[in-house]
């Protein structure tokens, strides 16, 4: 049989078994329609059993060069803080942390003349702003209701307090008084690639099971491909490894033994997998239970008011597991148009075919889209679907998505891009890739040994890099 693969055939002129000529029958849709009796030994009484395709649906893919990736991500524009009062007849106030809990103390921004909004002991006041120094985490404000923050009620070491600087207010003919500017605050995070390899042996006598197909192009060339059942088996566990890996993975920590020498672990540090990076930087929440969809609205709109305070990115992605997919159709049908209107599909360019042929329903609720998919992963016995079944496991029930694209500062190149919340980067240079590697040795084919048999090895190194984690949400 000939077939017409494409203009530029990599076929072999004989049958001859190399890597080059190999036809990976589980990637090539011609190769079920032209080989229809290919299977009809073997039934796959498991249905499709590959998970592959969750990265390819969210997420890009971009080479490295370097041992890491290291991106930079900028904090919140405007000026938000907690803070314990501590009134002392002078209304001073010590900052604390910022918004998102992290301790700033003397890098906070507040400077004098600044126009603040406190909040605490049940109140909230006008204030300006008349001591501030750059290096004290102490700042001294003039209320516009009273002389004294203890004069209006502020109790002394009241630490469940807030700070929000709005404007500032200076008289005629005065200078700036700050003192300083403030610089954009950024967070840098790194992450490393982790290497994972796998292999297929068949002995020179089973070699005889390969099978050969003869391709044509449409220049006029001639080759074969050779297949091997196993091998292909094979090669569809390993592309799942290489999405599993990177959901699931963790960077090693300081107290683990795993990069001892005496277990062959040396050089391995791990690498931050999507449930690692939202546990770390996101959100985690608890309900869509589908026991009352009533009150899974209001845990949904919980959700959303969560996403409200970090970035308010319109368009999300929702993989799911079956009985939160059950849960999520119930609640939307106790509404009425789900939501009070249909969803734009504006990631799928306006076509609600397009979502609909990748398995994708979407809905509105408030100002935000959402996309939600069945995710095989976490409902498949033989994957995370098994592990969430164990009584004490912290199951994971799926998880929210950012659609599009963020700003981040990439260190390597100097510049600001534009990346996807969620991408993969794999090591590759001008001498190879090492997105998926596969090579054959032994004495078959390559002739690179003197063991009789061909081995087929796979290699992969790469990560995932997790962009603006906090508008990421885990579903427990």
């Amino acid at each position: 049989m000939a077939i017409t693969r494409g203009t530029q055939s990599r076929g072999a002129a004989v049958q001859a078994v190399t890597s080059e000529n190999y036809l990976d029958i589980q990637n090539n849709g011609w190769a079920q329609q032209y080989l229809p009796d290919l299977m009809e030994k073997e039934a796959e009484v498991f249905g499709k059993r590959t998970i592959s395709g969750f990265l390819a649906q969210v997420g890009a893919e971009e080479a490295m060069s370097a041992d890491q990736v290291i991106w930079s991500e900028q904090g919140r524009l405007h000026l938000s803080y907690r803070c314990a009062i501590n009134t002392a007849n002078v209304s001073t106030i010590d900052i604390t942390d910022d918004i998102d809990n992290v301790n700033v103390t003397t890098t906070h921004g507040i400077r004098v003349g600044d126009l603040v909004l406190l909040s605490g002991g049940g109140q909230t006041v006008t204030a300006r702003v008349s001591v501030a120094a750059a290096a004290n985490a102490t700042i001294t404000v003039q209320p516009y209701a009273n002389q004294h923050l203890d004069d209006l009620g502020f109790v002394d070491g009241d630490d469940d307090c807030r700070i929000l600087v709005f404007g500032s207010e200076y008289a005629k003919g005065t200078a700036y008084l700050g003192a300083r500017s403030n610089e954009p605050q950024f967070t840098t995070f790194t992450n490393k690639p982790i290497i994972m390899k796998d292999m297929y042996e068949v002995s020179g006598s089973d070699v005889a099971q390969v099978g050969w197909v003869e391709v044509s192009g449409e220049d006029g060339q001639n080759g074969y491909y050779w297949y091997l059942k196993a091998e292909g088996d094979t090669r569809a566990r390993f592309t799942d490894y290489c999405e599993m890996a990177l959901i699931e993975a963790e960077l090693v920590a300081a107290a683990s033994d795993i990069a001892l020498p005496t277990d062959g672990g040396a050089g391995t540090a791990g690498t931050e997998g999507l449930f690692a990076a939202i546990t770390a930087r996101g959100h985690q929440s608890s309900g869509i239970t589908g026991v009352n969809a009533a009150t899974d609205l209001a845990e949904f709109d919980a959700m959303l008011a969560e996403f409200d305070r970090n970035g308010a990115i319109e368009e999300n992605m929702l993989f799911v597991n079956r009985a939160t997919a059950l849960a999520i159709d119930d609640m939307l049908a106790s509404m009425n148009s789900y939501g009070a209107g249909g969803t734009s599909y504006g990631v799928f360019d306006n076509s609600e075919d397009m979502a609909l042929n990748l398995g994708f329903s979407g809905f509105r609720r408030g100002s935000y889209d959402f996309y939600k998919s069945d995710w095989k992963y976490l409902n498949d016995l033989a994957t995370r679907g098994g592990i969430n079944e164990v009584a004490t496991a912290e199951a994971i029930r799926g998880v929210v998505i950012p659609a599009g694209v963020t700003s981040v500062y990439d260190q390597a190149l100097g510049k600001n891009l534009k990346r996807p919340f969620l991408h993969v980067r794999y090591r590759a240079s001008q001498m190879e890739s090492r997105k998926m590697k596969t090579w054959i040795t032994g004495s078959v084919g390559a002739a690179t040994s003197d063991l009789d048999a061909m081995t087929v090895n796979f290699l992969t190194e790469r990560c995932m890099v997790t962009q603006g984690a906090n508008n990421f949400m885990l579903l427990n």
